[in-house]
């Protein structure tokens, strides 16, 4: 029996990872639980989700499912965050003789909670269709990403990788974590890029370790099971409760959609588009730095790399209209929120200079308002002013947002270093690190 939930924490507190690492341990009174866990992040744009919209699932072989989904229920009702407006836990069950029968069903609606915006009733619609033992509480939204979590469950081919989640003990809930920096850091250069998003050097940051409320101590991602586990085991912390390893659709970018035009790009999506840019960057009040982008059709739309980006802004700024990118990011409010960007060609950059004398070689100077310019030397003269080619401070290749400032989902640059060169631009990539 698949087991998948969703929705039970809150931006206060709990977690669904930490619900799912304790059924699992509890369910053993019932039965066998098979293989890894799932986690499963949905479509980052949603704004009903709790925090960072993940639903998870894992699969137990028994023979009392009547048993099993009535104490998975119960803990549910008895964890879950129900006293806030935006908790709406969904618990979906799928039973063993089902699982071939709703297999490409769900893979299907899997990948559209990933990257389209679906509403309960889509769920609930396709539960009733499929016959399948469920529980929503409350508005029952999180139905939506218990059924995407079977999905994925049944699906095991899409591209992942695993994260490693240290959970606190009960009575630490809600105080400071206690989490040695200094053995994190060490702890990432030792497994560094085999592990990624542990620590933002570029900003000086430990971004492993949450802020929130949740039972989350740290949570170390990476290639493999062993090398997650590895980077755990050099932390050095606060009493750990338990800990589970998760088989993830982080740093995939399964959430987004490959577009040809601006026209078919949606509010709460995420997609890739290659564009030229068509205004000068300008960072306006909050340090938001915003510019136009312009299609292969002549349609326009805003770009932006908001300040929680950092020191990627600085990338930005250089931009000039004219240059040629691929950009990938999500989009609110008519405007892409760049996640990573691969710059294809630059416009050559020109700037006015005084002219050159002919005679002497020298720069001429202004003859006066409107009056062109002379060399004083010579007696030469020229009427108008130099155009001459300005090297850019900015490089073709690949570049992304700092650690701080990624999404779960956004493939970090990292999982593309041991492919020698980027075949589009010209084969350079510049890891936030």
């Amino acid at each position: 029996m698949i087991i998948a939930i969703d929705d039970t924490d809150s931006r206060e507190g709990m977690c669904t990872t930490y619900l799912c690492a304790a059924l699992m341990d509890e369910l053993k009174e019932y039965g066998t639980v098979i293989g890894s866990p799932i986690l499963i992040r949905l479509n980052p744009t949603i704004p009903f989700k709790t925090r960072g919209n993940a639903s998870t699932a894992f699969e137990i072989k028994t023979d009392e499912p009547k048993k099993v989904m009535e104490h998975v229920i119960s803990r549910v009702e008895e964890l879950a965050e129900l006293q806030s407006e935006m908790t709406n836990p969904g618990i979906v069950f799928i039973p063993d003789n089902d699982q071939e029968r709703v297999k490409e069903t769900l893979l299907n609606f899997f990948l559209k909670a990933v990257r389209e915006v679906l509403e309960i009733e889509d769920a609930k619609n396709l539960i009733a269709e499929l016959d399948l033992p469920s529980k929503g509480l409350k508005n029952g939204r999180g139905l939506i990403g218990a059924l995407a979590a079977c999905g994925a469950m049944l699906n095991p081919g899409w591209d992942h990788t695993y994260e490693y989640l240290a959970y606190r003990e009960r009575n630490a809930w809600g105080s400071p974590r206690e989490v040695d920096e200094e053995s994190v850091r060490k702890a990432d250069l030792e497994t560094y890029p085999d592990t990624w998003d542990t620590v933002d050097c570029a900003n000086d940051l430990v971004v492993c370790v949450p802020h929130a409320g949740d039972p989350v101590l740290f949570g170390i991602r990476g290639n493999s099971v062993d090398v997650v586990t590895e980077t755990s085991q050099m932390i050095e912390s606060e009493p750990v409760e338990r800990y589970m390893v998760y088989r993830t659709d982080q740093g995939t970018d399964l959430h987004l959609i490959p577009a040809e035009k601006i026209a078919d790009i949606r509010d709460m999506h995420s997609y890739t588009i290659e564009v030229t840019v068509a205004t000068e960057p300008e960072t306006i009040r909050g340090g938001h730095t915003i510019f136009s982008i312009r299609d292969d059709h002549g349609d326009e739309m805003d770009c932006a790399a908001y300040e929680p980006t950092k020191n990627f802004r600085e990338i930005v700024r250089k931009f000039i209209p004219g240059d040629r990118v691929v950009f990938s990011g999500s989009v609110k409010n008519s405007t892409l929120n760049i996640e990573k960007m691969k710059i294809i060609s630059l416009e050559e950059k020109y700037e006015s200079v005084n002219p050159t004398c002919q005679e002497c070689g020298k720069r001429m100077k202004s003859a006066g308002k409107g009056q062109g310019y002379r060399c004083k030397k010579c007696g030469t003269s020229a009427a108008s002013a130099e155009l001459v080619e300005v090297e850019r401070d900015l490089k073709t290749g690949t570049y992304e947002v700092p650690p701080c400032a990624r999404r779960h989902l956004a493939m970090p640059l990292v999982r593309c270093l041991d492919k020698k060169e980027d075949k589009e631009g010209d084969g350079k990539i510049f890891p936030s690190r």
